[in-house]
């Protein structure tokens, strides 16, 4: 079985970095974007085969959400397990939607056995 893949957008790029460093060490295959607009880069290079997506809600003032990444990547049939994760409370514009679409939403800061474990639940589609 090939090893597990993660996308994560998330505009930090240090917290990108260090979370795309965790989840290589741990065997999968992790690549980092910082903004829908990499993310749709990816897309039109038919790079979108991932297992694991975890998307940043909050991505920056002005800038798409990791809603509209999330339905971005809805739209373009993406087969993998979708995540958010967000370091704002229940009542910032975008969280409460986000935990309204369905998909699981994750408090900043994360634990790394959290991760991992996130990780390990995902079944492998590439």
């Amino acid at each position: 079985m090939p090893p597990k893949s993660v996308l994560l957008l998330e505009d930090d790029s240090d917290l990108r970095m260090m979370m795309c460093e965790l989840f290589d060490s741990s065997g999968a295959r992790c690549l980092g974007v910082g903004s829908l607009r990499e993310l749709k880069e990816l897309g039109a290079n038919g790079r979108l085969s991932f297992d694991l997506a975890i998307l940043d809600v909050n991505l920056g003032s002005g800038q798409p959400s990791g809603l509209d990444a999330y339905r971005w990547l809805r739209d373009q049939s993406f087969a993998g397990r979708i995540l958010f994760m967000t370091g704002h409370g229940r009542a910032f514009a975008g969280v409460a939607d986000a935990h309204a679409v369905g998909v699981e939403v994750l408090q900043k800061p994360v634990s790394v056995d959290d991760l991992l474990r996130l990780l390990c639940e995902t079944p492998g589609t590439t």
